[in-house]
């Protein structure tokens, strides 16, 4: 499922179809445009992640819960990479944005594929620091002993497996509550 559900061609307003055409690999369905010929190609989005560890707070895990959640789980801070950025500089700017946290060390922990959402989770160990205010897209943060967090099966869950891994710890897993 993509952000943006395309029915009409954003050139022309025709209905799109599910045309079969040759590309590059051979022939494919997609929706396309009969009157003008334009494609929606519906490529996954690329996510920016990081698994936040607090320098000044004794290496303790920042998980967040958005504000738009409706349930009571903590994840992974999460943001879209923006045009003319890289996704160390996106993520970055992200973890300033919800937390108002410095980033002063990221390390790539892994690309995670997220198909239930069409996206590509770019994933990162950030090292932070600093005084923590809450953008208006998060609700709270908890702080967590790196061996007290639980993972989830499918994306940031999965980059946050990883990193536990990475420092010596098996991932504990668990079940979020779908609504």
């Amino acid at each position: 499922m993509s952000a943006v559900e395309y029915r009409f061609c954003p050139c022309c307003a025709t209905p799109l179809a599910a045309i079969e055409a040759d590309e590059d690999a051979g022939r494919r369905t997609r929706l396309r445009c009969p009157a003008c010929g334009f494609t929606h190609w519906n490529n996954p989005t690329p996510v920016l992640a990081a698994v936040i560890e607090c320098a000044d707070r004794d290496g303790r895990l920042l998980l967040a819960r958005n504000a738009a959640w409706s349930g009571r789980m903590f994840g992974l801070v999460t943001g879209f990479m923006e045009a003319g950025e890289s996704p160390e500089e996106g993520i970055r700017r992200e973890v300033a944005e919800e937390t108002a946290l410095q980033v002063d060390a990221l390390s790539l922990i892994g690309v995670y594929d997220f198909q239930r959402m069409n996206q590509v989770i770019v994933a990162y160990h950030a090292l932070a620091r600093g005084e923590i205010r809450l953008s208006p897209e998060l609700a709270e943060v908890r702080l967590f002993a790196p061996h007290e967090v639980r993972c989830w099966r499918a994306g940031t869950g999965l980059a946050l497996a990883d990193w536990l891994r990475s420092r010596g710890l098996e991932p504990q897993f668990f079940e979020p509550v779908r609504d």
